[in-house]
């Protein structure tokens, strides 16, 4: 687990450059030995550390931590134009245990309307259905984003798809080729998965609603940190390839909640019917066969006719249609 230390120290080399231990535990005001307990746990998190007898520490790559400042920067420059009512509200922390956890807290205490957390390193991050989302420093981008509408849940049931419509738009803004999503929350480049959305509801059946809304991004992910995590999946870095665009954290960010707020003002006015079609257009299997595992352990085949004005995904199988609502299922291809 990474420690405020940890940060402090994470920081100084993120420079690139060796610094003694010497110099690392003055500075920190700690021993040479806690110094190099500390940046052991840094490594245990992800980080690639180079150590030379008569050097000290270096990083092989750099986290490239996020500045509020320059995400602020770069948002005001894609707002400019948009007639935005309301800027967002933003806020970076170093550690957390779940950004949508403690936004989920402050429902009730204050208003997180437009307020987007976004930390470095979560040690309870989680996706869909509980399951443990595997992130590094520097090489992940993990926020949350409260939103309130004055509808209720059935208005908000094809929320996660027009997220991922923003996400998706954004990511080819910033030049990422070949994003796809996957039914029904799933960000993924040739079947590989990135990225994630997990969607929280606080309100009543009718309205309204606060919504906190969370997505996890593989910016830079290792070859070690894959092998722990039970499906292929693929980051950001690897899609763009050599050729492709240098990866500004805080450029993206800002990009992803220009996106976000243009979409969910969309949403809350028209609901999910304007994304529908180009949520069709980018899902990977549509018009495909595919096996749907229900949470029974039952299964269901047919071919993807798409999804409803609601967000359900409709299956066909033959002249038989049937829908089946987002959180129940898990989509897989069929063999």
């Amino acid at each position: 687990m990474l420690t405020p230390l940890g940060f402090s120290l994470l920081r100084q080399l993120a420079d690139g450059d060796f610094h003694s231990g010497e110099e690392l535990a003055a500075t920190v005001g700690l021993t040479r030995a806690r110094v190099s307990q500390v940046l052991k746990e840094a490594e245990a998190a992800g980080l690639a550390m180079e150590r030379v007898k008569g050097r000290g520490y270096r990083l092989l790559e750099a986290p490239d931590f996020l500045d509020p400042k320059a995400v602020k920067t770069c948002l005001a420059t894609f707002d400019a134009g948009r007639g935005v009512a309301r800027p967002i509200t933003l806020e970076v922390v170093d550690e957390i245990d779940s950004t949508s956890t403690e936004l989920m807290r402050r429902i009730g205490r204050r208003d997180i309307h437009g307020v987007a957390l976004a930390a470095e390193w979560q040690t309870a991050g989680r996706g869909r259905r509980g399951r443990v989302w595997t992130a590094i420093v520097g090489g992940s981008l993990l926020f949350s984003l409260g939103w309130r509408f004055e509808q209720g849940a059935g208005f908000l049931a094809g929320l996660s798809l027009a997220v991922g419509v923003a996400v998706a738009r954004a990511l080819d803004a910033e030049g990422f080729a070949g994003v796809a999503l996957k039914w029904p929350n799933d960000l993924i480049h040739r079947h590989l998965k990135f990225g994630g959305i997990l969607i929280e509801l606080n309100g009543d059946a009718l309205g309204p609603s606060t919504t906190v809304i969370g997505i996890g991004l593989n910016v830079r992910l290792p070859a070690a940190a894959r092998k722990d995590i039970a499906q292929p999946v693929t980051d950001l870095a690897s899609i763009a390839g050599r050729k492709g665009p240098a990866i500004d954290r805080n450029r993206l960010f800002a990009r992803l909640l220009a996106e976000l707020a243009a979409v969910l003002r969309q949403y809350a006015n028209e609901g999910f019917a304007p994304f529908g079609a180009e949520w069709q257009h980018r899902h990977a299997y549509q018009g495909k066969v595919v096996r749907l595992l229900l949470p029974d352990g039952a299964t269901v085949t047919g071919k993807v006719a798409g999804v409803d004005a609601s967000g359900a995904l409709v299956l066909a199988d033959g002249p038989r249609r049937a829908r089946f609502l987002s959180g129940e299922i898990s989509l897989r291809r069929a063999g």
